[in-house]
């Protein structure tokens, strides 16, 4: 199989001819301690992901800076942003959007914007029919905390419903709109951003994610899968209280699910018939031995893969604080153990040799 081939029969819950690899994010440092002056693209293929994404990188030539000497400049929302250690700059105060004046009178990022496919044609240019394309897109709650912040967001669902829905409309009416664009461009799969929960469970309550996430998230998906796209849903953290919305989308899987805040890749797939991204402990990559690593990358395979529709990854994504040899292990030891069929006999053979 190639790698596209083999994204898809996982993405379809078929058994390919072995597991399926991809990360969301590699850090740089990570990248550069592997292969030394390799770029992010040759790095894919020099370690054999069958996914390769696009969308999350800033071009720090193109920006307005508010401040370059700290590294704060102005995001396509109007946010204000700052690059940390990480490759993904963060929102901080002042935020957009303080009053209602203040959205009356906002203009939105537009869809249509030549910057806004960044080096994605060059990409697919590259690896069209290679590997599985995927743009790392959003959905509706991230737009909602880069206008208000995170603090004043949660207590608008409370205190100013009205406000949170407009934003949300926002945020689903540009993501329909470049979501159409790089699908016509050739990506196979659209990964949706906006992590909603924390280790111990969702940021909001249910009944709020129904009312002002839900309905733009639903909408967002249907798009994506009008145009025969494939559709990842991004987010870590304990989402078991509002899973069961989040597959009710339409999506074709759902991960990095996060080992670390209970979500067990066995207990998803017993419940749910779905595709399942993940899970190996991002604390464990960092702070864990190799042998570790290989023991919970072959945990992984066995508990998710063994019935199909499983794409071994991080549970999040390969941050700098990622130990390179233990990002190895992982994918070497998925390359090594992941061939279908994956049986508990086959597990026991391969400790044996071990």
């Amino acid at each position: 199989m190639t790698s596209k081939e083999r994204v898809f029969a996982a993405l379809e819950g078929r058994m390919p001819d072995r597991v399926s690899t991809m990360e969301m994010v590699v850090d740089q440092k990570v990248i550069q301690a592997i292969h030394p002056g390799v770029s992010y693209y040759d790095f894919i293929e020099e370690i054999g992901f069958d996914v390769v994404c696009v969308g999350m990188s800033t071009d720090t030539s193109k920006i307005e800076w508010i401040n370059e000497d700290k590294k704060i400049f102005k995001g396509k929302w109007g946010e204000t942003r700052a690059f940390t250690t990480e490759v993904k700059a963060v929102p901080i105060p002042p935020y957009p959007i303080q009053t209602e004046d203040d959205l009356k009178s906002y203009t939105p990022p537009d869809p249509n914007d030549p910057g806004a496919l960044g080096d994605l044609r060059e990409v697919v240019k590259r690896f069209k029919g290679k590997k599985a394309i995927a743009w790392v897109g959003g959905g509706v709650f991230a737009p909602q905390q880069y206008l208000r912040g995170v603090e004043e967001l949660l207590m608008d669902y409370a205190l100013n419903p009205q406000l949170v829905k407009k934003l949300a409309k926002i945020g689903e009416e540009y993501y329909i709109e470049l979501h159409r664009r790089v699908i016509k461009e050739g990506v196979d799969i659209v990964i949706l951003g906006d992590d909603y929960a924390g280790k111990t469970g969702p940021m909001m309550s249910p009944a709020h994610f129904e009312s002002f996430i839900f309905p733009g998230l639903t909408a967002i998906v249907k798009e994506i899968k009008k145009a025969d796209t494939y559709c990842i849903k991004h987010t870590d953290g304990n989402i078991w209280k509002i899973i069961d919305m989040i597959i009710k989308t339409g999506v074709d899987a759902i991960g990095p699910v996060e080992i670390g805040a209970g979500m067990e890749l066995d207990k998803i797939k017993e419940k749910y018939d779905i595709c399942v991204v993940g899970n190996v402990d991002i604390d464990l990559l960092s702070r864990g031995t190799v042998e570790e690593v290989i023991e919970a990358t072959k945990e992984c395979i066995k508990k998710g893969a063994s019935r199909g529709g499983h794409i071994l990854s991080s549970a999040n994504s390969i941050i700098s604080a990622v130990n390179p040899d233990n990002f190895l292990a992982m994918v070497n030891t998925a390359k090594e153990f992941g061939n279908y069929p994956i049986t508990d006999d086959k597990a026991i053979d391969n400790d044996k040799k071990d």
